[in-house]
């Protein structure tokens, strides 16, 4: 597989932008090292561009007609290889070389057909769509492996998906031209696309664990059989007595929750005393002092474990580099040609996107509360991505929740990788 042809750009005219990324696509397509003839587009765009959404894909289309498959959305903020464009007019796009029996671009007017056995899937949704989070578990449950990877369009304006597919229009579009509000697109892949994916999560916990014994919909009443606001304020050594100081304690915490069931794939913290990768972070909406209780933004259930938590830097970028080595070691074969071991030894000046990292391409949705502020600097994210994984292609997009498996999580970030053979 050869490296996926990319490009970003910034502008107040998207017009200008568009014509920037088309000049680094093309200039990557005539390199020997890139894909030469891909069909699948990826396109994110900042809200900015949100009201030019048709123009900008029916530009691109007609300037790139090789191009007969269209996904992706809008965010507050987009991602590309060593760079992020927050509240700026920007675009990005990547073209995926994959054979086309082993991708399928749907929508909500277009879904999936019973002739496409979907292995993963990346997804885009709007998080103003009527129980998101139970269709993303059924889209989950139709893939082989139950895997899903992508996030929630975000954006200050018009929210947006991207969906075209074959002739310029998927079957059961009508007269739609490829852009969307409402429901979940994305693009699933057979079992012949190989993918590589993790979590990064961007909160470190700053409690003990505790069993959700009682509970009313959102409403935590009871942890480890005690009243749940009683627990709350001892984890966070704060009283009500002092309720000033007290609410600015809780406004800056958040719980960290594992539902029955999805312990399998590890512990709410593990052994280094960070959250795991089922771990679902929520926020605190209110406090309850009637019942006791502790009210979170989603329904929770007895037999939940909980950990109250923090956002914090420090313990992201240590994760996020973390995900990027696991990849890394996942791709590095023990035995390597000269040329192999040369390219993955380069230093970071030298470190030019090359087929011997096998990786041909990535996909990065981030928390849109993350991003270099979160980080420290402007881009210090994805220059993070780019130190621990190296140079390669890359796109994504700043979301308002990040999609893993059957999961909807936030604050933390999800890179997906389209992997080479060895």
């Amino acid at each position: 597989m050869k490296l996926f042809p990319y490009g970003h750009a910034t502008h107040p005219q998207w017009r200008m932008a568009a014509g920037l990324v088309l000049a680094q696509l093309r200039a990557h397509m005539a390199l020997p090292d890139y894909a030469s003839a891909p069909t699948l587009g990826l396109l994110y765009i900042t809200d900015h561009y949100a009201g030019a959404a048709q123009d900008i894909l029916d530009h691109l289309g007609a300037e790139l007609p090789e191009i007969t498959d269209w996904s992706g959305t809008v965010g507050v903020g987009i991602a590309s290889n060593n760079v992020e464009y927050f509240d700026e007019p920007a675009l990005a796009v990547m073209l995926c070389e994959l054979p086309p029996e082993q991708y399928r671009v749907f929508s909500g007017v277009a879904p999936l057909g019973l002739n496409f056995e979907p292995h993963t899937a990346l997804i885009h949704a709007d998080a103003a769509t009527p129980d998101v989070a139970e269709l993303i578990g059924e889209m989950a449950a139709r893939t082989a492996t139950g895997y899903l990877f992508g996030g929630l369009a975000s954006s200050r304006s018009r929210t947006v998906q991207f969906a075209v597919g074959g002739n310029g229009n998927i079957k059961g579009h009508g007269a739609a031209r490829g852009v969307f509000s409402g429901g979940l697109s994305g693009v699933a892949f057979g079992e012949g696309v190989a993918l590589v994916s993790r979590v990064t999560q961007g909160c470190q916990p700053v409690s003990p664990v505790h069993e959700i014994t009682a509970a009313e919909g959102n409403v935590v009443t009871g942890l480890d059989g005690q009243p749940a606001l009683e627990v709350l304020m001892r984890d966070l050594g704060v009283s009500l007595d002092e309720p000033r100081g007290a609410l600015a304690k809780v406004r800056a915490t958040l719980v960290g929750l594992m539902r029955p069931g999805d312990g399998a794939a590890g512990e709410l913290v593990n052994r280094a005393g960070h959250f795991g990768v089922d771990t679902q972070v929520r926020h605190i909406i209110g406090l309850d002092p009637a019942r006791q209780g502790v009210a979170v933004a989603d329904p929770v259930q007895p037999g939940t474990r909980l950990a109250f938590c923090q956002r914090n830097a420090q313990a992201a970028r240590a994760d996020l580099i973390r995900v990027c080595a696991e990849i890394r070691e996942e791709l590095e074969p023990e035995e390597m040609p000269l040329s192999a071991a040369a390219a993955l030894a380069a230093p970071e000046a030298e470190s030019a996107p090359n087929p011997a990292r096998r990786i041909a391409g990535a996909v990065y949705v981030s928390c849109a509360g993350r991003g270099g502020p979160h980080f420290g600097a402007p881009s210090a994210e994805l220059q993070i991505v780019r130190r621990a994984l190296g140079d390669v292609p890359l796109v994504g997009f700043f979301a308002g929740g990040e999609i893993a498996r059957h999961h909807l999580y936030g604050y933390t970030g999800v890179l997906t990788v389209f992997t080479a053979a060895d």
